[in-house]
């Protein structure tokens, strides 16, 4: 009981000047980083509506960090952070769906071809192939790579993440590249 009192003290004590700055804070993130993460959540979840509210859901938890005094030093960094765990929580209580189940629900599967997204389709699968070969890298450039490819983190961000240079990360970051290329032309 007093730890929800301690909580509700705190937030009445922060000032309207401090809210306003972290609204502003929130507002520029929001702004600067929503359709990225909701392409990552898309791409990790294969639902746009899930993937929408996986977002949002982000943004209401860095709210409330923000609210209860947190830093955040990097916040396209700390958003990912928070978002990837939200897809962990939401994989581990998802339950699967029966192709039945969906048909009876009204579901039509349509071909690609169909519906005249074709290439787009070939787009997205080539990606999806691009970023599976990163587990055949050596294991020296796959963090690398799915932090630059995947979370489409800069190279300062990843630095930072990581502990190491810049320099270094741009390194990883061309060798593995490289490295993902002969794979690629290799299947």
């Amino acid at each position: 009981m007093k730890r929800g009192c301690g909580r509700l003290n705190f937030m009445m004590a922060m000032t309207p000047k401090q809210k306003k700055q972290r609204e502003e804070i929130l507002t520029d993130a929001h702004d600067d980083f929503e359709k990225g993460l909701n392409v990552h959540a898309f791409f990790k979840v294969h639902d746009h509506v899930l993937g929408e509210d996986l977002v949002q859901d982000t943004f209401m938890k860095t709210w409330s960090y923000l609210v209860r005094g947190g830093k955040i030093d990097i916040m396209k960094a700390f958003l990912y952070h928070v978002l990837n765990n939200l897809i962990v929580d939401e994989y581990r209580k998802r339950k699967t769906t029966s192709l039945d189940a969906l048909l009876e629900k009204g579901f039509e599967p349509v071909a690609a071809g169909v519906a005249g997204n074709a290439g787009r389709l070939f787009n997205v699968l080539d990606g999806k192939a691009a970023l599976l070969l990163i587990q055949r890298l050596p294991v020296a450039y796959q963090k690398v790579m799915r932090m630059r490819y995947g979370q489409d983190l800069s190279l300062e961000e990843m630095a930072l993440i990581t502990g190491q240079s810049k320099n270094a990360i741009a390194v990883q970051a061309h060798r593995g590249l490289e490295k993902l290329k002969l794979l690629y032309s290799a299947v």
